[in-house]
């Protein structure tokens, strides 16, 4: 490579996989036109397009919240205006394999809150679903349209040099779309040009796909459905992304206190009057989404909204009690339901996983914390987590006594070497580590928008990618062919 050159300084690790670069340091086929592009501009022109793009993220406000000892900090995401790039081939096979395994999911979801097979036929524990705290006993007998009890999905895939991996499935109330589509739009403003040449799937219409899925969860004979967004309010971590979403659906914004249950009916105060809630995209966690079920001390649901919802009144999607789906020890058994309920192998694997409820993975992970990844089963967003190769030696013995007062509240998983995709330092282009979140949308069909939120651990050599943990964004262009 020249002197110079954004990629002058930029070392490939055999043991690591490029997204951009081969072992022996050859550009990928799919990346050559993206590479000789970058590599024509100066260092001058880099820092400008940088620069183009953080400002395009501080003038929309995009933000995020941190959560510390000071309480909560509002930042705008981070974000590495290179692209990285996925081959028509790649995201075909990520495609079949994400909606095979949403469909397992929906079978799953659907048959423990009903006859429960899969429990009485052993092939997962009893009380590891049962037992679950995400698990919701009022979601007995409750079915959703079309089987969809997740309709939005959000899963976290990893490549390794043996291949993509689902790291875990965010089934709840998953986020980070909306940084999807602004990493797309301030790359774009950036390299106008070049993402022309290279004919990148559109994901601008996610915003009418999710409405058109959602439109799919309207009750029974409701040909015109009143939509909503249920958020927390202003000082959720995620605010942001309510706005947008519902601003790109063309739906309300609406917290609790706006809605009212009257005879088993949602209706939503309007300037007009009442008018009639057929959906609710709910940006709300199940404890909270209505006082007289779930936790009565809660000032951000609707009373009478979980009842509606039984009755097949409203329908709010994703459906509560999902988040026992994607608790991570059942996170262990998703290739076991595939089998099960398709009758077909899993086309993506998941990542080797150790329960510390069994008494001889807990003994594994204590012996070796040194080389493993542990998690909180019910966590998310990096906290609670363990990263044993970057903790000192106390902060490991902190953490192995934790585990021990409760070693059914953690998995461990090894250290895996996840991808590097290049971006941009001030010594030019170099190696950071990536991972990525698709979206799924499922109502009475499936669709999956040709994207994903590209994360980055933006620190030299860290592998945790969470914004809340230092990391940032990236855009991806999946390509047409």
């Amino acid at each position: 490579m020249q002197e110079g050159s954004l990629f002058a300084n930029y070392e490939v690790n055999e043991t690591i996989y490029d997204e951009m670069f081969y072992d022996n340091g050859n550009v990928r086929e799919h990346c050559r036109r993206l590479f000789k592009a970058l590599d024509g501009f100066s260092p001058a022109e880099i820092a400008s397009m940088q620069e183009r793009a953080e400002r395009s993220f501080l003038h929309e406000g995009i933000t995020f919240a941190v959560y510390g000892e000071e309480g909560a900090q509002e930042r705008i995401i981070p974000i590495d205006f290179l692209p990285r790039i996925i081959s028509a081939r790649e995201w075909a096979f990520l495609e079949q394999g994400l909606k095979q395994r949403l469909a397992a999911l929906n079978l799953f979801l659907a048959d423990i809150y009903s006859a429960c097979k899969i429990l009485s036929d052993g092939v997962i524990p009893t009380d590891l679903v049962l037992g679950c705290p995400q698990y919701r006993i009022q979601m007995r007998g409750v079915q959703s349209p079309h089987g969809s009890y997740v309709s939005i999905c959000g899963t976290d895939m990893i490549r390794t040099n043996e291949g993509f991996m689902v790291l875990e499935d965010n089934l709840r109330v998953p986020s980070g779309v909306s940084y999807m589509l602004a990493n797309r739009q301030a790359v774009k403003t950036s390299l106008r040009d070049i993402y022309r040449k290279h004919r990148v799937h559109p994901i601008e219409t996610y915003g009418e796909l999710l409405r058109e899925t959602l439109a799919e969860m309207a009750p029974p004979g409701v040909t015109d459905p009143c939509i909503v967004l249920m958020t927390p309010g202003v000082y959720n971590s995620a605010f942001y992304e309510h706005m947008f979403l519902a601003r790109e659906m063309g739906v309300e914004l609406v917290q609790g206190n706006d809605m009212l249950v009257h005879n088993g009916i949602v209706y939503m105060r309007t300037t007009s009057g009442l008018r009639k809630v057929d959906v609710i995209y709910r940006r709300i966690d199940d404890d909270f989404i209505d006082p007289l079920v779930f936790r009565e001390d809660s000032i951000l649901g609707v009373p009478g909204l979980f009842h509606a919802h039984q009755l097949g009144n409203v329908t709010i999607a994703n459906a509560p009690g999902t988040g026992v789906a994607d608790d991570k020890s059942i996170y262990t058994y998703v290739p076991d339901m595939v089998r099960y309920y398709l009758s077909e192998d899993p086309i993506l694997a998941n990542v080797e996983t150790y329960l510390c409820r069994n008494r001889e993975d807990l003994e594994f992970t204590l012996d070796n914390l040194d080389k493993l990844v542990v998690k909180v089963v019910g966590g998310s967003g990096g906290y609670g987590m363990l990263v044993g190769p970057h903790a000192t030696s106390s902060e490991r013995d902190a953490y192995a006594k934790e585990m021990r007062k409760d070693p059914a509240n953690y998995i461990a998983q090894p250290t895996l070497a996840l991808s590097c995709s290049p971006c941009l330092t001030d010594d030019g282009a170099a190696p950071r580590h990536v991972d990525l979140r698709t979206f799924v949308l499922q109502g009475s069909t499936t669709r999956l928008p040709p994207g994903a939120f590209c994360r980055v651990a933006l620190k030299e050599g860290s592998l945790v990618v969470n914004s809340s943990q230092g990391g940032g964004g990236k855009d991806m262009w999946v390509l047409a062919k």
